[in-house]
C-alpha cells in the first residue's frame, strides 16, 4: 500500500516535468542554439529585459499584501512582508513540485504567524476565483475586439481559417491534443480531491470560512486595486520584453494582450511554470502575427528562462529572511494538528 502511495507521488511529481520537457524537446530539438546564444549576448536589449523583472516583483509583491487583506475579516493578521515572503516562496517551491505553491506558501504562514491552515487555504482558493473571473472576462474581451482584425487579416492574405489550420503540422495537434488531456485530467482529479476533502466537516468549514472572507474586505475597492495592479504587473512583466528584440519591439499592444491571454491560459497544464505549454501557445500566436517562426522560438525560450530564473532567486531571498527570524512562538499546537491535510 504505502510503494503504491509512494508511486503515485512520484508519478505525480514526475509526469509534469516529462510533458514540459517532451513539448520542449519537440519545439527545440532543430533548434540552432549558438545563434540563439549570439541573439542572447548580442542582440538582446538587456536593459529592457531587466526592467521586465521588476514587473515580476511587483506582481507577487501586490499578491501577497492582498493575501493579507484577505485574511484579516477571519481575524489573521500575519505581518505583510511574511504574506510576501510566502508568496516567493510558493511560485520557487511550485517549480519543483507544480501546483504546491498553494500549500506551502499557507504553512509559511502556520509557522512564522501562527496564521490558521485551512483558512489561509481557503483565501488561496478565493484567490484563484477572482483571477479567474478576471481572466474570462479579459478574455472574452479580447476575442470579441479581434474579430474585425481576424477577418481583415484573412481577406488581406487570401487566407480563411481552415488554410491556417492546415497549416500546423501533424505533431502540433498531437502537442495540443495532449495538452488538452492533460489539462481535463488534472482538473478530474482535483475535483475528485476536493470531493474528498468535503468530507471532512471541521476542514470544509474552515475553508469556507476562508472562502467567504472577500465579503468582510474592509476595502472592497483596494482589494480590486491590488488585483488589477497583479495582472498589470504580469502583463507588463511580458509586454517590455517585446522590446528586447528588434523582430517583436514594433508588435504593439493588441499582439501582447492577445500572446499574454493565450499564454496564461496555456499555463492551466501542470508543467513547472507553464513551460512547454507556454511556450507552444505564445510561439503560435507571434507566428499567426506575422513573426518568422525561428525568432518566435526563440523568443519564447529566453523571455521565459530568463523570467523563470526569478522566481527561485525570489523564493531564496525569503527562505534566508525568514530564516534569520524564529517561528510563531504563541502557536497552538494541538488546533494545528486538527488542521492537517
Amino acid at each position: 500500500m504505502n510503494n503504491n502511495k509512494t508511486l503515485k507521488k512520484a508519478l505525480n511529481i514526475a509526469l509534469p516535468f516529462v510533458l514540459g520537457g517532451g513539448i520542449l524537446w519537440w519545439m527545440y530539438r532543430d533548434t540552432d542554439f549558438k545563434a540563439m546564444k549570439d541573439t542572447v549576448l548580442y542582440d538582446m536589449n538587456w536593459g529592457w529585459m531587466l526592467f521586465s523583472l521588476v514587473f515580476g516583483v511587483t506582481a507577487q509583491l501586490f499578491r501577497g499584501i492582498r493575501w493579507k487583506q484577505t485574511l484579516q475579516p477571519l481575524g489573521e493578521h500575519p505581518r505583510a512582508m511574511d504574506c510576501v515572503h510566502a508568496v516567493f516562496i510558493s511560485y520557487a517551491s511550485s517549480l519543483i513540485i507544480p501546483r504546491s505553491g498553494e500549500l506551502s506558501r499557507c504553512g509559511v504562514l502556520a509557522k512564522y504567524d501562527g496564521t490558521s491552515f485551512l483558512k489561509a487555504l481557503g483565501t488561496v482558493v478565493t484567490e484563484r476565483v477572482i483571477d479567474s473571473l478576471l481572466l474570462l472576462g479579459i478574455t472574452a474581451a479580447v476575442i470579441l475586439s479581434q474579430i474585425p482584425i481576424f477577418s481583415s487579416f484573412f481577406d488581406r492574405t487570401g487566407t480563411n481559417l481552415w488554410d491556417t489550420l492546415r497549416g500546423f503540422t501533424t505533431t502540433g495537434y498531437i502537442v495540443t491534443a495532449i495538452c488538452i488531456v492533460i489539462t481535463i485530467i488534472f482538473l478530474w482529479v482535483a475535483m475528485k480531491r476536493f470531493t474528498f476533502m468535503t468530507k471532512l466537516k471541521e476542514m470544509v468549514g474552515k475553508l469556507r470560512e476562508g472562502i467567504l472572507s472577500l465579503k468582510d474586505v474592509k476595502n472592497k475597492w483596494l482589494f480590486g486595486f491590488y488585483t488589477l495592479a497583479i495582472w498589470g504587473s504580469y502583463f507588463l512583466h511580458y509586454w517590455i520584453t517585446f522590446n528586447c528584440f528588434d523582430f517583436t519591439e514594433n508588435l504593439g499592444f493588441t499582439v501582447a494582450i492577445v500572446s499574454f491571454i493565450v499564454g496564461s491560459i496555456s499555463v492551466i497544464v501542470p508543467t513547472p511554470n507553464g513551460a512547454g505549454p507556454w511556450h507552444f501557445a505564445v510561439k503560435t500566436i507571434l507566428i499567426l502575427y506575422g513573426v518568422a517562426d525561428a525568432n518566435a522560438v526563440a523568443f519564447v525560450l529566453i523571455v521565459h528562462t530568463i523570467q523563470t530564473a526569478l522566481v527561485p532567486l525570489l523564493g531564496i531571498y525569503s527562505l534566508v529572511a525568514l530564516g534569520l527570524r524564529k517561528t510563531h512562538t504563541t502557536t497552538n499546537y494541538s488546533s494545528i494538528k486538527t488542521e492537517k491535510l
